[in-house]
């Protein structure tokens, strides 16, 4: 069993009362290590997290099935698992999940596939993308394959016809790659507005998540899913308490001012 302090572990005996959560994940470094760039984290991590989520007994459906299904079909603890951008590294990260039965949902920057990421650097880690054979066989073991634009860009910086080229263009590269459709979309450092929803259903997309905190469903609509972000300082336990809270407030300052709050109502 995970090893987890006891507050968190009371704190999460209450979670998954709110509905689905979302998790996004970047890259998955091998070894022990923490890694540098904020939105990795190590192989040990990983596994530590996951083994939790087993252990306690959470459903992880594809975003798509997430969203297909009727709202009160998801009462248990749900946690959705996504990765964005589409990095090497993920391959091993896929093999951890297919030995736990574990599903999630890859969202891919078409035009870097097999290629070194050919939007700026910002301290990710090295390496190319994954490629189509990679991409395939990933799909072949119960893994979803969704969008992340042609070239990661800031949707809400381009004119309609650049935007429309960017999730047009992605979907298509994605279809034909793979042989099937690509309805699922991540927008690109969690940048969107009322225009870019839009073209994102033009261009048809059936479902698309950002980087808001709370509960996947809040909204009630499929094109605004929430997500909680997975860092490179998070522990089995710092994660058990996000579960609850849905949120990523939860240092101990945090749950410190939340009991406080509490004590003030009663």
């Amino acid at each position: 069993m995970t090893w987890i302090d006891p507050i968190s572990r009371a704190l999460h005996r209450q979670a998954g009362q709110h509905g689905p959560i979302m998790l996004m994940y970047h890259a998955v470094t091998p070894g022990r290590e923490t890694p540098g760039w904020p939105w990795a984290v190590s192989m040990q991590q990983f596994c530590s997290q996951l083994d939790f989520l087993t252990a306690e007994g959470y459903d992880t459906p594809t975003m798509s099935e997430l969203v297909a299904a009727p709202v009160e079909k998801w009462t248990g603890r749900t946690v959705s698992i996504t990765f964005d951008d589409g990095y090497i590294d993920n391959l091993a990260a896929c093999e951890e999940l297919k030995k736990r039965g574990m599903r999630a949902t890859w969202f891919v920057v078409s035009g870097s596939v097999g290629q070194m990421p050919q939007w700026p650097e910002d301290g990710r880690p090295a390496g190319r993308l994954l490629n189509a054979d990679e991409l395939r066989d990933m799909q072949a073991n119960g893994m979803e394959i969704g969008s992340h634009t042609v070239s990661h860009a800031r949707l809400t910086e381009l004119n309609d016809s650049q935007l429309m080229r960017e999730l047009s263009g992605s979907k298509t590269t994605l279809e034909e790659l793979l042989g099937n459709p690509v309805t699922s979309f991540a927008f690109p450092y969690g940048i969107w507005d009322a225009r870019c929803v839009e073209a994102v259903k033009q261009a048809g997309y059936t479902a698309a998540c950002t980087t808001r905190t709370g509960w996947a469903l809040r909204d009630h609509s499929p094109f605004h899913l929430r997500r909680l972000t997975v860092f490179n300082t998070d522990t089995p336990g710092s994660l058990a308490r996000k579960l609850y809270f849905g949120s990523h407030d939860v240092r101990w300052r945090d749950i410190a001012q939340y009991a406080f709050r509490r004590l003030r109502r009663v």
